[in-house]
């Protein structure tokens, strides 16, 4: 049984790592650049571009900080998941547009649904024993 298995722990933080590091990345983009990510935001009709573009580095830098320290890790990976559903949704309307643009959308929209998968189970393992605070 995989939960018994003493390498368990290793993976959980690699997943941690794996999941939370393009966001981490893309975090500090945003936050270096927030004036560029309130203008973006007002470009895919985000509500309140400034507050979206507030929470986006929010959850990609902080959160994703969080996530790879193992910080109430089952609480942020839904958090996550829900912040990754509306990115997807807000982003990547694929089925609006047409030709090369929406054969990239579809294939990003559906990435961000695999990574959503990712953090739904990390919300049901937990952390593993690498953490901060599980």
């Amino acid at each position: 049984m995989l939960a018994q298995a003493p390498y368990n722990d290793v993976l959980l933080l690699l997943a941690r790592i794996l999941l939370a590091a393009l966001f981490v990345s893309t975090g500090w983009e945003k936050l270096t650049n927030f004036a560029g990510t309130a203008v973006y935001m007002k470009t895919l009709k985000a509500p309140a571009p400034v507050i979206a573009a507030a929470i986006a580095v929010f959850m990609e830098f902080f959160v994703g900080i969080a996530i790879i320290l193992g910080i109430l890790t089952r609480l942020l990976a839904l958090a996550f998941a829900l912040f990754t559903l509306s990115t997807a949704l807000l982003g990547h309307r694929f089925w609006t547009m047409d030709g090369a643009i929406r054969e990239e959308n579809r294939i990003n929209f559906l990435k961000n649904m695999s990574i959503i998968g990712g953090f739904l189970l990390l919300a049901l393992t937990g952390s593993g024993r690498f953490a901060i605070w599980p």
